[in-house]
């Protein structure tokens, strides 16, 4: 029997409404033939409430006790839902992570799963239920309750699928699948019907949300077909995959932006052999990740060291900098708040020399000034001014071509 993973996002999942259409979904599955195993978040803004909640009572609030509060969302969600199939006579049985098998590292706030150890739900598959799965979560070795992070319930979808080698893994959300840009900002962004596991891995790692990063990775490791789609109506989604047809249309396919990002530059540190490593493995020890970075020395006698980081990381990237001083021999740190990243992804940049000539061209032209610069094979992002974000996503998706449907030059 074909099996076939969905998973539910929290709007998705937001009201008793929006579970019993979810459920009349998942039922067209199954009876189509399917055995069907479903991953669902919190519903509606459930941990954004948990959290105000907690910091009520705590400034900075213990991890290992929000992993024990924020995992208590997902345990409604797969509750309510097998509720609704139970009440239409479809056996389902709901599933926290751990009871799923998902085994983490003991990282409370960001694990990452190790294994799972599908043999229950197997079980319950081959009893006829449909299995509910908590996202988002699972268990350590010792026994910890742990979260995956934000946006972990792709991640979890996308790992039991490959699990289990499942046809396919369906993500549902809000929106009716990937687009070339975020159509809040362009109303001109095009849905794709396909793009590649790599473009769809840079543009959620920067910034495009539709997709957990983690998860696209997980896909192209083990080679899930994933297809996101909306849960709100039939419309056909964005398949990614190993290779598309993208590049005979454009070179460019996606423009991702990131509207939180600070810029930190320690200044005066010694040129030494190590030095860098000693920096960012203090700040990975802190699980700070680290995106852009720029090295600048002077006169062979001392380093500065820019980079960029998530602004929600910027207090504790200054504490961990600070604690770290005497060992790294800096002389004080600098830092800017209030910028943004705006990206363009694409695999036609490997054989289209000059993309990121044009990129700073077109922004030059709307006067963005340009802070920072990184590149890879197919992205080119600049960190520029967040209240100029809005206008530079627009001003790409115009002068690259985006705004007219790029399935409609692919199909031509």
């Amino acid at each position: 029997m074909e099996i076939v993973v969905q998973k539910y996002g929290g709007t998705s999942v937001g009201s008793a409404e929006r579970i019993q259409e979810v459920a009349q979904r998942i039922i067209r599955y199954k009876d189509a033939g399917y055995a069907m195993v479903v991953v669902v978040s919190a519903m509606g803004k459930t941990t954004d409430v948990l959290v105000d909640l907690a910091k009520e009572l705590h400034e900075s609030p213990p991890a290992r006790e929000m992993d024990m509060l924020l995992a208590t969302g997902e345990q409604v969600s797969i509750a309510l839902l097998s509720m609704a199939l139970q009440s239409r006579g479809y056996e389902a049985v709901s599933m926290t992570g751990w009871q799923a098998g998902i085994l983490t590292e003991e990282k409370h706030g960001k694990a990452r799963i190790s294994t799972i150890n599908s043999q229950r739900i197997e079980q319950e598959i081959q009893q006829g239920k449909i299995v509910i799965v908590a996202g988002f979560q699972g268990a350590s070795e010792n026994g910890e309750i742990t979260t995956l992070g934000r946006g972990g319930s792709d991640t979890t979808a996308v790992t039991i699928a490959a699990s289990l080698q499942a046809t396919c893994c369906e993500i549902y959300t809000d929106v009716s699948g990937v687009f070339t840009a975020d159509p809040r900002i362009v109303s001109r962004a095009q849905k794709v019907s396909s793009i590649s596991y790599d473009e769809m891995l840079e543009l959620a790692t920067l910034g495009a949300g539709v997709l957990h990063p983690r998860s696209v990775e997980s896909a192209k490791k083990h080679r899930v077909r994933l297809v996101v789609r909306s849960s709100f109506t039939e419309e056909e989604g964005t398949l990614v995959e190993e290779e598309t047809n993208m590049e005979l249309g454009k070179v460019i396919s996606g423009i991702a932006h990131d509207k939180d990002v600070s810029s930190i530059t320690v200044i005066g540190m010694p040129v030494k052999v190590g030095m860098l490593s000693l920096l960012f493995k203090a700040l990975a020890d802190a699980s700070i990740n680290v995106d852009i970075i720029i090295q600048s020395t002077y006169h062979d006698k001392a380093n500065n060291v820019s980079f960029t980081i998530s602004a929600d990381d910027l207090h504790r990237t200054l504490e961990t900098l600070v604690a770290h001083q005497e060992e790294l021999g800096f002389e004080h740190v600098e830092y800017e708040s209030g910028l943004a990243k705006v990206s363009i992804v694409g695999a036609g940049m490997i054989t289209n020399p000059g993309v990121a000539a044009d990129m700073f061209s077109h922004l030059s032209s709307q006067d963005i000034l340009i802070r920072m610069v990184s590149t890879s094979d197919i992205k080119v992002s600049c960190v520029i001014p967040a209240e100029k974000v809005a206008q530079a996503v627009a001003t790409l998706h115009t002068a690259f071509g985006l705004d007219v449907s790029v399935d409609a030059v692919v199909h031509a």
